[in-house]
């Protein structure tokens, strides 16, 4: 498997599909293979290692969920009540039924509470404005930054229908991460430091880079419609937000990753045995949670952020507390009831409870389902069950 894995990341670097890739796979006990191959950032001398820091995006979310489904074994947070008692503007989020004549939004009043289920399962209505020409107007609009500014009026964007009609990827475990702080009177940051990375050990998660971090880190990378790879040494994350983004504002490593994976292989304790989730409810995050609901493609309005996006096509695919779910056998090897999900910069995650194995890849691209580093994270994965 290790030779298999590491030629597959390392011929991927020398054909220049990639500026460098960091991945790693686990079992229950512990890592199975760890590679780092390539640059942290194109045309610099440090070479991408496991421990190489990288902006995680949207794996951030699975993290934020934990820490809500903490809150709800504790009774703090409920699943279906409505989250307007414990976020009062949620109460208030209308839904967008178009533009008028002169281009002002028309929305309404939403037929059914927003709950903290539908926040974790992306089946209340919010949307991203990569994936919304409509939200994107909207935004333009009424001057609403996009949500990696980190600003609270980001969080102002209108429902795209109601809640619990379907299923639309958006900004809900942002404001699950509001909900997170809210109930525990404290930062979301401080929250996951407590509860979930003290715990695990990932001492290298956080939303604030600090120095020892700063050392380590990757840079994003564009590539352009010619296919080259450009370097972005600006683009980051606001380091002092005005909120901290629970759906995708982390920086991490593969390795501190990697601790989470085996939390939810491990029916929720952590390396050193410490129960950090309970059993049931690692179940419950692990199994279907938003009804007849699909997942379905990511179709981009922002090509240089996204390309158009979607795991394993074909494959019916719903939604955990906060997972991808494939319903069916993945053709990398993955089984059927496996979670995922990703970061926007090409970083890639996989639990296999089934088989007892998981791993994280990562990279620094954008577009999002970028044509090299997807297919990329897919070989990666095959070569782990040795396909």
């Amino acid at each position: 498997m290790k030779a298999q894995a590491d030629k597959v990341l390392k011929d991927a670097v020398a054909r220049g599909d990639v500026p460098g890739v960091v991945a790693m796979a686990t079992d229950g006990k512990g890592t199975t293979y760890e590679g780092g191959f390539g640059k942290r950032v194109l045309g610099e001398a440090a070479d991408m290692t496991p421990d190489t820091v990288v902006w995680i995006a949207s794996m951030t979310k699975a993290l934020t969920g934990a820490a809500a489904m903490q809150l709800v074994e504790r009774g703090k947070l409920s699943l279906d009540s409505p989250a307007k008692a414990v976020i009062p503007a949620l109460g208030e989020v209308e839904v967008l039924e178009g533009f008028d004549a002169a281009g002002k939004p028309r929305t309404r009043k939403a037929r059914r509470d927003i709950t903290l289920r539908h926040l974790l399962t992306h089946t209340a209505g919010f949307g991203y404005d990569i994936w919304s020409g409509e939200l994107a107007k909207y935004q333009e609009t009424m001057g609403v930054p996009g949500i990696i500014s980190c600003q609270n009026k980001a969080l102002t964007t209108p429902l795209l229908f109601d809640p619990g009609e379907r299923w639309n990827y958006g900004i809900n475990i942002d404001w699950a991460g509001k909900m997170v702080e809210a109930a525990a009177g404290k930062k979301l940051g401080q929250v996951l430091r407590e509860e979930l990375f003290g715990p695990l050990g990932m001492n290298d998660t956080a939303f604030f880079i600090s120095p020892a971090m700063r050392a380590r880190m990757a840079k994003i990378h564009h590539r352009g419609p010619d296919g080259a790879l450009v370097a972005d040494t600006a683009l980051e994350i606001p380091q002092e937000p005005e909120f901290e983004m629970g759906g995708g504002g982390l920086y991490s490593t593969a390795g501190d990753y990697l601790k989470f994976v085996r939390l939810m292989l491990n029916q929720g304790r952590a390396d050193g045995g410490r129960q950090v989730l309970k059993p049931e409810t690692v179940a419950l995050m692990s199994k279907n949670a938003m009804g007849n609901s699909k997942v379905t493609l990511l179709k981009t309005v922002a090509p240089p952020f996204s390309n158009d996006a979607e795991f394993f096509p074909g494959i019916d695919k719903q939604w955990g507390l906060s997972f991808m779910i494939n319903n069916q056998p993945a053709p990398t090897g993955r089984s059927a009831g496996g979670l995922a999900w990703a970061g926007l910069a090409n970083t890639y995650y996989w639990i296999d409870q089934a088989k007892g194995v998981g791993g994280v890849y990562a990279t620094q691209i954008l577009p999002f389902a970028d044509a090299k580093s997807l297919p990329l994270f897919y070989a990666f994965e095959s070569a782990v069950y040795g396909k």
